[in-house]
């Protein structure tokens, strides 16, 4: 809590204050409480992985169904504020809109991938060698290595 005084200062990329004046009505007052509350840094939205790691979500309405996205940039000089909330979008989520929508307001050239994508898509260290030859254990019908036994007997 920051005792009366906004914590940080508040901006909109002009297409989100036209997703937000779209809203329904419920949805915009929604969301302007909870800026409000991050405003006054007794809110923190969820943080985005991968592309949009920078950036927060908060989730509106009770089922989920609408995000605002926002990330935390320096604030203007004329500014009284240190850090300002700049809200990116207020979407629905339905089908990634509003994290399409995020991406394409912030110049990325290609959809946002998350931090799981990027892990999924990225080739595994183990795979790189020196040698480009597999070891024989990794190839079908190759014969294996012997296992080593796992006690001997004294006689």
């Amino acid at each position: 809590m920051t005792g009366g005084r906004p914590a940080f200062g508040l901006s909109f990329d002009p297409r989100a204050l036209t997703d937000l004046l779209q809203a329904p009505t419920d949805i915009r007052d929604l969301t302007l409480a909870y800026l409000q509350e991050v405003v006054d840094a007794e809110r923190f939205g969820i943080r985005l992985t991968g592309d949009l790691k920078d950036y927060r979500k908060l989730f509106v309405d009770s089922r989920r169904e609408w995000r605002v996205v926002y990330g935390l940039r320096p604030a203007p000089e004329t500014s009284t504020y240190r850090q300002e909330v700049h809200v990116v979008a207020v979407r629905p989520r339905a089908g990634n809109d509003v994290y399409d929508t995020v991406g394409r307001r912030l110049g990325m050239a290609n959809r946002p991938l998350s931090a799981r994508t990027h892990a999924a898509r990225s080739r595994s260290p183990q795979l790189t060698t020196r040698n480009s030859a597999p070891m024989p254990s990794a190839v079908p019908g190759l014969p294996h290595p012997a296992r080593a036994p796992s006690h001997r007997h004294a006689r």
